[in-house]
């Protein structure tokens, strides 16, 4: 693999992404609809979303590696007590469910599905200008 300034200038960008999903998630997993956690719901599955939207666009691991980084830290910076004493994430009560461990476990646990998953082989327009269809069968021969 050899440097190139685009590649890392998009590690950068998908680093910034996931930092600004990070927050947005973090601070949106508590919010619920009567039981129901949908804050939660909507967090992992928009996590889920974007790590599969950067890791297909780019086609590359390394750059949903960095989006995924940039969540998980700011979900760890976001959840922890502020400098003025202030908790983003509070402790659920004794009992409760708490949708803010749910939420730090399951970023990385998405991530590390996304990045996992099998690469698929991109098909190219010059992979379908090299089949040609004899006449016989009727079947695609390169």
């Amino acid at each position: 693999m050899e440097f190139s300034w685009a590649r890392f200038g998009t590690w950068a960008i998908a680093l910034v992404i996931g930092v600004v999903y990070g927050i947005a998630g973090t601070i949106g997993q508590a919010a619920s609809w009567g039981w129901f956690p949908l804050g939660l719901v909507v967090a992992v599955v928009g996590v889920g979303a974007l790590l599969a939207a950067v890791r297909l666009l780019t086609a590359d691991r390394w750059a949903t590696l960095a989006t995924a980084m940039g969540a998980m830290l700011s979900t760890l910076v976001f959840s922890g007590r502020g400098p003025g004493g202030s908790v983003v994430v509070p402790a659920p009560e004794d009992g409760a469910l708490s949708t803010g461990i749910i939420w730090t476990l399951a970023v990385p646990i998405i991530a590390a599905i996304v990045i996992a998953w099998p690469s698929v082989p991109i098909r190219t327009v010059a992979d379908d200008a090299d089949m040609t269809v004899t006449p016989g069968d009727g079947s695609p021969t390169n």
